[in-house]
């Protein structure tokens, strides 16, 4: 299969690229920096003056949007976060452009999302049949983002969003950021540590994301998120087993609101989100279980 791929370069990009090539698809890489093509993985420029991307893209069987300035960088200014709605608004506006210039249209686009479009919650359950978004910075621009990827089913193409999850990687996401106290043996509860946390590794989230380009019946928003979530004090404990050290000194909830200030929200408060859609389909996670995820991580 031929494939285009916004955002290739990044955690889940990368990740998306190594397990595609692999299996011998096609890949095009959209960025602004393109560099030398190899076998299999050719990178195109878009988002300049002078580029013109469709003319590359012609034939492409799937389109997967993963553009979007990180949310896990920095203290969240005014100004990092209009970057981060915008470079989301920016990157799909420019991707329907695209859809509609190719003559020959794609039959998906498999759209970036994130389970933060859901209000925080210690009680409640979301499934994407879940229709309570919250009204904070983050839902808002996973919503706009959503409903902007969704104007590509006026071309006849089929769509799909997948909510992310925290994402885990060893060198990469918010992982290594939450390891790094439990590596100085500082590690310990953050905040009520009653707060739950939809994690999902990074490859089960490169594999759910070829499997909604395979899977013709799957479309709207499908959550990518292991079945088995956490609480906050559970995953530091499961954490500190993986790197052998202890779990001990905790994080007081007033500490990262100082630090951190509205960017705080993201540890001190979750969401428990469950992967209905994706096994309702028939995909099977590789790491379902924490413990299984850190293993491998830390091997």
């Amino acid at each position: 299969m031929k494939i285009a791929i916004t955002g290739g370069t990044g955690f889940v990009g990368k990740e998306l690229t190594r397990l595609l090539h692999m299996q011998g698809w096609e890949i095009y890489i959209l960025t602004r920096h393109p560099k030398q093509s190899s076998l299999g993985i050719t990178y195109v420029e878009w988002l300049t003056e002078r580029a013109a991307p469709e003319k590359q893209l012609e034939g492409i069987d799937a389109f997967v949007n993963l553009a979007g300035a990180s949310i896990n960088a920095g203290r969240w200014s005014d100004k990092q976060k209009k970057e981060i709605y915008d470079s989301r608004i920016t990157a799909t506006n420019e991707v329907l452009r695209i859809l509609k210039a190719l003559e020959k249209k794609p039959e998906a686009l498999v759209n970036a999302s994130a389970v933060g479009i859901y209000p925080n919650s210690d009680s409640y359950t979301y499934t994407e049949t879940s229709t309570n978004f919250g009204d904070d910075f983050l839902a808002k621009t996973v919503f706009d983002w959503e409903r902007l990827a969704d104007q590509a089913k006026e071309l006849g193409i089929r769509v799909a969003y997948g909510r992310f999850g925290i994402i885990l990687g060893k060198d990469d996401g918010a992982l290594p950021l939450m390891a790094l106290p439990y590596k100085l043996f500082g590690g310990g509860t953050v905040g009520s540590g009653k707060q739950w946390l939809s994690w999902v590794h990074v490859y089960d989230v490169a594999r759910a994301i070829q499997f909604a380009i395979e899977t013709k019946t799957l479309e709207g928003p499908f959550n990518v998120t292991a079945p088995n979530p956490q609480r906050m004090k559970e995953f530091g404990k499961e954490l500190a087993k993986a790197l052998g050290r202890p779990h001990w000194i905790p994080v007081p909830s007033f500490a990262l609101e100082t630090a951190l200030g509205e960017k705080s929200r993201l540890v001190l408060e979750g969401q428990r989100v469950l992967p209905v859609v994706l096994q309702q389909h028939g995909f099977e996670f590789t790491f379902p279980h924490l413990q299984s995820a850190l293993a491998d991580l830390y091997k």
